[in-house]
């Protein structure tokens, strides 16, 4: 599966603010958002334009193994 290569930091955000994360702070250029459910997780978003590849698929892999769910259908329910 390939990754959309132009996604921003503010793009990223309200992908995951769909799927039930929430901004807690910002320290620099890095967003800490958090969920509640299934159980608690943070995760660490850089606010850069575009991300790294890389760093979005890092990411994207760590909340699908938190959501016990591929990464395909993580990427549908975010719309990004």
């Amino acid at each position: 599966m390939k990754l959309p290569r132009d996604v921003t930091g503010e793009e990223l955000l309200r992908g995951l603010r769909r799927i039930g994360y929430v901004f807690e702070r910002q320290a620099g250029s890095h967003m800490i958002l958090r969920s509640e459910s299934p159980r608690m997780h943070s995760v660490t978003v850089p606010n850069h334009k575009p991300l790294k590849v890389g760093t979005l698929s890092s990411i994207l892999h760590e909340i699908a193994l938190q959501r016990t769910m591929s990464v395909e259908s993580l990427l549908g329910e975010m719309k990004l």
